[in-house]
């Protein structure tokens, strides 16, 4: 650590040990304020409410909701028409592979035998 950042550290923990002081001596009314005006990094927590937990939640479901019913363009769209059927034997295809198996259950069995 820098010395900078050590005595903005120190000064940080001052401000807030003279509040609680004050806070205890005088009551809430009297609480000062910080003096630099910045809040320290450690104390600031950050987050979703629930608001905005459910107004992302709801965003999003209506983003699938499109992509589903493919109003958007991209994939959705393009995969709406009959996909090319890829692959698969054809007739003469078949018949060589049945042949071809026949041969090769024929010389198993002679070798067997």
């Amino acid at each position: 650590m820098d010395i900078d950042s050590i005595v903005s550290d120190l000064k940080s923990e001052m401000d807030r040990i003279s509040r609680a002081i004050s806070l205890l001596i005088g009551g809430a009314t009297k609480m000062a304020s910080p003096k630099s005006g910045k809040t320290s990094k450690r104390g600031r927590k950050r987050g979703l409410t629930a608001a905005g937990r459910k107004a992302l939640s709801l965003a999003m479901k209506k983003r699938w909701a499109e992509r589903r019913a493919g109003k958007t363009g991209g994939k959705a769209a393009a995969k709406g028409a009959a996909p090319k059927k890829r692959g698969g034997l054809t007739a003469a295809g078949r018949k060589k592979l049945s042949e071809a198996m026949k041969k090769r259950w024929a010389d198993r069995r002679k070798k067997q035998a």
